[in-house]
């Protein structure tokens, strides 16, 4: 896109499932984000494991992108997490959990601008000491639920690179396209 041309992700490259439109697609994200539907992951995740098939060849780990603690607290679970897991089955690629910490809780995203989000999301992210090496040298794949503006991604992107990760890639569910997909 122009805006990836003016703006280039830290991340290598992307692939989703499906875009994120107003049908059954953002049903199966909301239901299994916001309506206690884990069990989505499952099928998701195969779906993911297949859209991202030439990412995970070159894979060495997956990393689902981290919840802040008050939010996992308050949602139970981490869709990105049960994504990953779902992934890992059917790829084999192994999942790092904890290689990143939300260090800072931020609000919503759901209405921000692209700029509102890149600055809700700075400086969000860190790989803790004790984990950077199993982050340094590694070709990883960023797993998350959906792709809107690329910031939350970015800033996660951006704290595995500060550990050392030789590569980083980016699996999502969904991926919102300018002009055809709604905020979620």
């Amino acid at each position: 896109s122009p805006e990836a041309v003016v703006n280039p992700p830290v991340f290598h490259r992307a692939r989703a499932v499906a875009v994120f439109d107003d049908g059954p697609v953002r049903e199966l994200v909301h239901r299994l984000k916001y309506g206690d539907r884990l069990e989505l992951a499952r099928p998701m995740g195969r779906w993911m494991a297949r859209a991202g098939a030439d990412l995970l060849k070159d894979a060495d780990v997956l990393v689902p992108v981290p919840l802040h603690r008050l939010r996992l607290w308050s949602r139970r679970f981490n869709q990105a997490g049960a994504l990953a897991h779902s992934i890992s089955k059917a790829s084999h690629v192994p999942v790092e959990s904890f290689a990143l910490h939300r260090i800072k809780a931020t609000p919503p995203q759901v209405r921000l601008t692209r700029t509102q989000r890149a600055e809700n999301v700075q400086g969000a992210f860190r790989v803790p000491d004790e984990m950077r090496p199993r982050v340094h040298d590694r070709r990883i794949v960023l797993v998350d639920d959906v792709l809107t503006s690329g910031a939350t991604l970015n800033a996660a992107a951006r704290a595995l690179s500060r550990a050392g990760a030789r590569s980083i890639d980016v699996l999502v569910f969904a991926r919102v396209v300018a002009g055809h997909g709604l905020p979620i």
